[in-house]
């Protein structure tokens, strides 16, 4: 770890790395577009069935419209990641900024299934450009490392923050206004970024950058593309031969992007990175911990609403322990593991985690509001001081100028994550919801609707009459529950087994300590 933080800082005399005196206030405008970006993350989920009754998508479209926005944006972020290394964080930004508000706009006033495919896509290209740069921003602001895990404490904490203030705010706007203005809410927080974060955020690109590759741009963008396709795709609909082979098109674009890496002068992603332990670790960390957690996530809502018969509002309520827990924990995150160690602190919060998920195998109906906040409170606590660790770790093990492209992998690995858990807990959750037992007296049709999901069997159950549809519902959340119990404990065995894992691959890290 000595020997790269040191190379990371070999230009110490060098003016640029004095401290900034604005750094804190732009920092300040830096978490704006991570807090948008989590918000973003989570309203569209809510305002769905306000926008297929407006648009009427098909049920395919209905899943490219959910779907588009991450695969892209998983797509591109290690290349504009380079991208900001080579032309600059500043600029990418608050391009990248202006462009998210625009397709904003588009999305909030689409008239077609089409034009909001299309909009979500670019919004994801846009959106690919905001959390790399925003990270590699606060290395090149930040110095002095405990002020830089502050920083990436503060950083961590507003997107944990605006991934459970989306469900409340969203909420809220759903129940005063039309499903537009959930994407609306984006442009006076991206006006603002762009207007004060053109004079307080400090420009900083690589000195001797190289060429941006397109080929390597290409390749990235169909490998991970191909391969969360493919992997969420046969979550749903099962394996088929064209799933296969979009999977092996997308590993062996990836192959052959790795290979390229290993024989360019200036590589898009420089693969000798990961040769350090403790940056392959944290990135490790970083997939395993959002694998096992996205399924929680995922069907949390559902459970909230669905089963437990909770207003969109009053779900995101519930959420917010996460939040709390996950920004006290980043906070104190630098600090704590300064006290203790890297790996006591990362492998105790997975463990957090894990056992917190272990937790919620016992879920069921009638689970009260308390023992909810609290398990979502732990899981929150253990993922802040997980997530800000490896945050630091990562870009302390890496030379400042590549600082875009190492965020980049640790955003790619949580984008990663997020599609291998949704898919491969998502697909234990289905198979076990859809194989429940037809309730007598209920028509066959009926019964095959409702297996298709749970929102299927509301909307079945109210054209049934009310004794059948309360029949059929009970059945449905009953099967439902159990799939979510069934993927809270192979969810719970992911997240031990990462504890483990990052206990052997970060031993000796430490955080840099500048006193």
């Amino acid at each position: 770890m000595t020997e790269t933080i040191a190379s990371g800082r070999a230009g110490s005399a060098h003016v640029d790395d004095q401290p900034r005196p604005g750094r804190w206030l732009a920092l300040a405008v830096l978490v704006l577009a991570v807090l948008l970006v989590g918000v973003d993350a989570t309203v569209l989920g809510l305002a769905t069935p306000f926008l297929s009754e407006d648009l009427r998508p098909s049920g395919t479209q209905l899943l490219w419209i959910g779907d588009i926005y991450s695969f892209v944006i998983a797509g591109l972020l290690v290349s504009m990641g380079s991208l900001g290394d080579r032309i600059g964080r500043k600029k990418l930004l608050l391009t990248g900024s202006v462009a998210f508000g625009a397709m904003s706009v588009l999305a909030a006033y689409a008239t077609s299934p089409e034009m909001m495919i299309a909009a979500r896509a670019l919004q994801g290209v846009a959106g690919a450009t905001l959390m790399p740069a925003t990270l590699a921003l606060i290395r090149n602001l930040f110095h002095d490392p405990r002020e830089r895990s502050l920083a990436i404490g503060i950083w961590g904490a507003m997107a944990s923050a605006g991934m459970a203030v989306g469900p409340v705010l969203g909420g809220f706007l759903l129940g005063h206004f039309w499903w537009g203005s959930v994407f609306l809410i984006n442009l006076p927080v991206m006006l603002l970024l762009v207007v004060v974060g053109a004079k307080v955020i400090p420009e900083s690109r690589n000195p001797d950058p190289g060429p941006w590759d397109i080929p390597s741009v290409l390749l990235t963008l169909v490998g991970i593309v191909g391969v969360v396709y493919a992997v969420k795709e046969a979550a749903v609909d099962g394996y088929r031969w064209d799933v296969a082979v979009t999977a092996v098109l997308g590993i062996l674009a990836l192959v052959v992007f790795v290979r390229r890496q290993l024989t360019l002068e200036s590589p898009l992603l420089n693969m000798k990175l990961f040769h350090h332990r403790g940056f392959s670790g944290a990135v490790l960390a970083d997939l395993l911990t959002i694998l096992g957690l996205s399924g929680l996530v995922f069907f949390l809502s559902q459970f909230l609403q669905m089963v437990q018969l909770r207003s969109p509002l009053n779900a995101g309520l519930v959420e917010l322990p996460a939040a709390v827990g996950a920004v006290g924990a980043g906070l104190a995150a630098g600090w704590v593991a300064r006290k203790l160690s890297v790996r006591i602190v990362v492998a105790g919060g997975l463990a957090m985690v894990g056992i917190a998920l272990a937790g919620c195998t016992t879920l069921h109906g009638d689970t009260g509001t308390a023992a909810m906040c609290v398990i979502l409170f732990v899981v929150g606590v253990g993922a802040g001081f997980s997530f800000t660790v490896t945050a630091d770790v990562i870009l302390s093990s890496v030379p400042k100028e590549e600082a875009g492209a190492a965020s980049a992998v640790s955003e790619t690995a949580y984008e990663l994550g997020a599609a291998l858990g949704i898919a491969l807990l998502g697909s234990i959750v289905t198979s076990i919801y859809r194989g429940f037992p037809a309730p007598a007296g209920i028509p066959e049709h009926a019964v095959g609707a409702a297996r298709e999901s749970l929102g299927g069997a509301v909307e079945t159950a109210v054209q049934l009459p009310s004794h059948q549809g309360a029949v059929l519902m009970r059945a449905a959340q009953h099967s439902f529950v159990d799939g979510v119990d069934a993927a809270a404990a192979v969810g719970s065995g992911v997240l031990l087994a990462a504890a483990v894992a990052a206990w052997f691959l970060l031993r000796g890290q430490e955080l840099a300590d500048n006193r």
